[in-house]
């Protein structure tokens, strides 16, 4: 049986938010560090956006083609004032994408519970 698409699509959103954690914790790490400058992860439907869906194959002389790995970019964030050391981290904005992350990864993981459940009751049946 071949994996279901909305796994493969819930895990690739995980990987983002794993990495856009990781990016928010170091500009908060670095709040303080001169001539800093906050860093984002590009958004997640750029990633989407580069990613081809697998198509099912119905006979086995069709072409395997799989979703392709998409990479996740840094960008600096732009139109950011300088602070006084050319730091360019808000803390306060950091703290919302973290809260915004958080969400993202309760809604992901709720979702796949759901789905996972569904499957599994259609399997009992």
């Amino acid at each position: 049986m071949q994996p279901v698409n909305l796994f493969d699509l819930a895990t690739q959103q995980a990987r983002w938010l794993s990495v856009r954690q990781a990016t928010v914790a170091g500009n908060i790490a670095n709040i303080n560090t001169p001539g800093y400058k906050a860093i984002d992860v590009e958004p997640f439907e750029s990633v989407l956006g580069g990613t081809r869906v697998a198509l099912q194959a119905t006979n086995p002389l069709h072409q395997k083609m799989g979703a392709t790995e998409a990479g996740f970019a840094l960008n600096e964030q732009e139109d950011v004032e300088l602070l006084p050391s050319e730091n360019s981290v808000v803390l306060e904005n950091e703290l919302i994408k973290a809260g915004e992350i958080r969400r993202a990864f309760e809604l992901n993981t709720a979702i796949v519970k759901a789905f996972h459940r569904m499957m599994t009751m259609t399997a009992r049946g």
